[in-house]
């Protein structure tokens, strides 16, 4: 964190008052948001309006790789070690085909797991800033960054909207 911005954190107990304290934060342009929740909910995905995830990208390029591998695997086998069957082509893609599939699966799987460890941030030695504790048993969290010159409204606004406690991130 730079000396120009600091985080403040909001802790809300309530999961409608903090869906409603993002939306409201948002509307005021604060998009540099962090939240902290002890359970996934499809509320605060909303509330927050992200962006689709990045890792749809690599399960695609793992099934390009993985369908490209199995084709080139098979066909140069098949030159490599001609086995000549009654006037057969060497190289038939029609049975290649099953290779391909299951390589074109087995990459994208792997991609996407890549993807997902990648875009996740794991594995992470050690907590994010402004980390409490209740955060993994009953209570939310918003932090915001701001300018050091917005921060006693960001914190004013915080208390309105229904937090229980709002403090700079990193105390």
């Amino acid at each position: 964190m730079n000396r120009e911005t600091v985080q403040i954190l909001g802790i809300f107990a309530h999961l409608d008052i903090f869906t409603q304290a993002i939306r409201e934060m948002r509307r005021l342009g604060y998009n540099n948001l962090t939240v902290f929740s002890p359970v996934p909910r499809h509320e605060i995905e909303e509330a927050l309006e992200g962006e689709k995830s990045p890792v749809r990208l690599f399960t695609l390029s793992g099934g390009i790789l993985g369908g490209l591998t199995g084709l080139i695997l098979t066909i140069a086998t098949s030159l490599h070690y001609p086995m000549i069957t009654g006037g057969k082509p060497i190289v038939s893609i029609v049975p290649f085909l099953v290779i391909v599939f299951e390589l074109t699966i087995l990459f994208g799987a792997l991609a996407t797991i890549l993807g997902m460890l990648i875009n996740i941030r794991l594995p992470r030695l050690r907590l994010r800033l402004g980390y409490d504790p209740r955060f993994s048993e009953d209570r939310f969290g918003l932090g915001v960054r701001c300018a050091w010159d917005e921060a006693e409204r960001v914190q004013d606004f915080l208390r309105r909207a229904g937090a229980e406690e709002v403090r700079h991130a990193g105390d």
